[in-house]
């Protein structure tokens, strides 16, 4: 594997010391997406959603009961909760 100059380096570190910045944008964005969405999108949205609320350490039977309510406005409400945490 080939070595990494010192910017490849400073922009992994930025990243992994800015994850949870940049996970919590990205929840927010879906957010936004879901309230928009209809049909087959919607469903590849609730997905994406969840992989990141996984990464984000919610416990997994809040992740799948937000799922399973469809429902845009709890996820905004969860978001809430943890953009206060941070």
């Amino acid at each position: 594997m080939a070595k990494r100059s010192p910017y490849q380096q400073r922009v992994i570190r930025d990243y992994y010391r800015n994850q949870d910045a940049i996970l919590l944008q990205r929840l927010s964005d879906l957010v936004t997406e879901l309230y928009l969405a209809e049909g087959t999108s919607r469903a590849r949205l609730w997905k994406r959603a969840a992989a990141t609320l996984e990464k984000l350490q919610v416990p997994a039977d809040q992740v799948r009961h937000l799922v399973q309510s469809d429902n845009p406005m709890l996820l905004a409400n969860t978001l809430e909760q943890l953009l206060e945490k941070k």
